[in-house]
């Protein structure tokens, strides 16, 4: 977009009274000056958006805005959504907390960092079994810095012709510079195997080198989220492209009861029997746990008056392990 249609935009969306629409082309602005090597001026008007938006309080609006709505084959590759989800809404382990404070506070406060030189972290690998919350801290990150969260569609982006991956990972990469956000990458090893693996062939190895080439140039102030279910199969070119590592583990049975807790709010949960639950729970995953919790909640406001009891959990946790046996 050229400065003339920035300008343009930003009357428009004002008309409207759309200030998210506002502040998206004005970290646009930011992002395409600090391309053009002006790495103090977009920091400065990085500093008075974050500003509005503490001083309003205020969050962007649920659903794509017209700024960062993905159009034409993007939108094949990309999926929007403005995430309300928080830390708050995060039960992990206490290093992993505090790890993953310290990136979402390196971004509110990157014009202290850029004064002097430096960048908040925005490359981030998670990895871990499934249900242990990769994808809910990505929606956190956004959720806490409001801003978009672009999941990758990798069924989009995968194809088996030649050099096509590599033309629609060039448009998602585009996309980061463009319009900021959270891009989420799961599943990265469908785009990142290991170079040595028998299932090796041209075109796969095309794509990997693609993939690593685009994280290397990347510049943009996008962060960049890539989640995977089985580090092993990764290729050990990749890990230096990323900034931080974060190990995802199953909940402890503290933390289980945590996420239990967290999802039975409007449940009294005083009388529970937290002694005899805590051996079932032991071992589940945290999509485990908030299925349990959904389950036996839907159970207790049709079938007893809304009270949660230790047996109706008992039940919800068995109906859950069979689904993991069948």
């Amino acid at each position: 977009m050229t400065p003339t249609k920035h300008l343009i935009a930003m009357i428009q969306s004002h008309a409207a009274g759309d200030s998210d629409r506002f502040l998206a082309i004005v970290e646009t602005i930011a992002s395409n000056a600090d391309r053009a090597g002006r790495t103090k001026v977009a920091g400065e008007i990085r500093g008075v958006v974050e500003r509005v938006r503490r001083d309003s309080n205020t969050r962007p609006a649920r659903g794509p805005i017209p700024i960062a709505s993905p159009r034409g084959e993007l939108a094949s590759l990309v999926r929007a959504s403005y995430p309300e989800t928080s830390f708050a809404d995060l039960v992990l382990n206490p290093d992993l907390t505090r790890r993953i404070g310290g990136i979402a506070r390196e971004h509110k406060a990157h014009h202290f960092l850029e004064a002097r030189g430096l960048s908040p972290r925005r490359k981030l690998l998670f990895s871990g079994p499934p249900g242990t919350g990769k994808g809910l801290t990505a929606a956190a990150i956004a959720g806490e810095l409001g801003l978009p969260l672009f999941t990758i569609l990798l069924d989009g982006v995968i194809t088996k012709f030649l050099g096509e991956t590599a033309s629609k990972l060039r448009l998602i990469f585009e996309s980061m510079a463009s319009a900021r956000g959270v891009y989420f990458f799961d599943e990265v090893d469908a785009l990142a195997s290991r170079r040595d693996s028998e299932n090796d062939v041209g075109e796969a190895r095309r794509m990997l080198n693609s993939f690593l080439q685009f994280l290397e140039d990347d510049k943009s102030n996008s962060v960049i989220v890539a989640a995977t279910n089985h580090r092993t199969l990764l290729d050990p070119a990749i890990f230096r492209r990323f900034h931080a590592a974060f190990s995802y583990t199953k909940p402890s049975v503290d933390e289980a009861q945590r996420v239990l807790c967290n999802h039975l709010r409007q449940f009294d949960v005083t009388d529970l029997k937290w002694d005899v639950l805590s051996g079932e729970i032991n071992g589940l995953s945290q999509a485990d746990l908030v299925a349990v919790a959904d389950d036996a909640a839907r159970d207790a406001v049709l079938d007893y008056d809304g009270q949660i009891s230790t047996e109706i959990l008992l039940r919800a946790i068995t109906d859950r392990k069979a689904l993991h046996n069948e």
